[in-house]
């Protein structure tokens, strides 16, 4: 599957990224904890060039507490510090709000010493659709601040959230890339939800994310489908078990492959199959 999606308010959305990043201290840049590379935008680095970055990787609690802490590790070797958080429990955020300050402080400390009024520190969130930047921000702030949905690209237009006296936040839309250089990448972020799933089959994209599953984690895969075996066997062929054993027929019993791929995909996304991180970190 050759993934390429690239709305026209994405292209409006690097542009309002770049005009309002001298209105803001510090950047928070929200990355799925599942796929950290894939969900990184690659032009971010160009856009904000030396400004002040906190990265979050976020729906911690479903990926792999044990990757959690190889990727906390390939972070900390680029010189890069990151918080693990979860926008729907709130766990990671009281540490990100004291990262913040601390990235902060020289400014805050000079601002005391000229005896100047002390103002708020402004930040931006940045990352791709669905990351979970919405309820990362309402949970953050308190209250339903910023609009949400299920489905990518919800978010459309430029919004500052009062975190607290201390901190301003400016939400912006999901941001994705013009083309993808790498076919892996499209479909990381597609499983996850990050691309509408209208775009795509979703009987191949489910088939696809089993073959994977079937290599990375192949336990979780056939206890939570009840496989018979997994070795040399096709993703449609894992999905067609699964639907068999999970009910999902039509008229002559045969499996209704959309319907078993939709609960796939759920699933997944959902942490039913298990904490499952789809990437590793580079050199591993």
């Amino acid at each position: 599957m050759n993934i390429q999606w690239f709305p026209g308010h994405m292209a409006k959305t690097r542009r309002l990224i770049k005009e309002n990043l001298t209105l803001v201290d510090v950047v928070i840049e929200l990355l799925d904890a599942r796929i950290p590379l894939s969900s990184q935008n690659p032009e971010i680095d160009s856009i904000l060039g030396s400004k002040p970055r906190v990265i979050a990787l976020n729906k911690s609690d479903l990926s792999d507490p044990e990757l959690n802490r190889e990727w906390a590790d390939y972070f900390a070797e680029k010189g890069i510090e990151v918080i693990f958080t979860n926008s729907l429990a709130g766990s990671g955020l009281n540490e990100l709000k004291s990262k913040l300050k601390k990235l902060m402080k020289h400014k805050l400390d000079a601002a005391r010493s000229k005896g100047r009024l002390l103002r708020p520190i402004k930040t931006m969130v940045v990352g791709v659709p669905n990351v979970g930047k919405s309820a990362f921000i309402n949970r953050i702030a308190g209250r339903a601040s910023a609009a949400t949905g299920d489905r990518p690209g919800v978010t459309r237009n430029k919004q500052w959230v009062r975190i607290n006296p201390e901190i301003q936040l400016l939400d912006t839309p999901g941001i994705l890339w013009p083309k993808f250089e790498d076919a892996n990448i499209g479909l990381n972020l597609a499983f996850t939800g990050a691309i509408k799933d209208e775009i795509m089959d979703s009987a191949e994209l489910a088939a696809r994310l089993m073959e994977r599953l079937a290599v990375i984690y192949p336990q979780n895969l056939i206890e939570r489908y009840k496989l018979s075996d997994i070795e040399g066997r096709t993703g449609l062929e894992l999905l067609e078990e699964a639907g068999r054993n999970r009910g999902c027929l039509i008229s002559g019993g045969e499996v209704d492959f959309y319907r078993i791929a939709v609960i796939v995909l759920d699933e997944f996304r959902g942490g039913k199959i298990g904490k499952i991180t789809l990437e590793f970190p580079p050199g591993r």
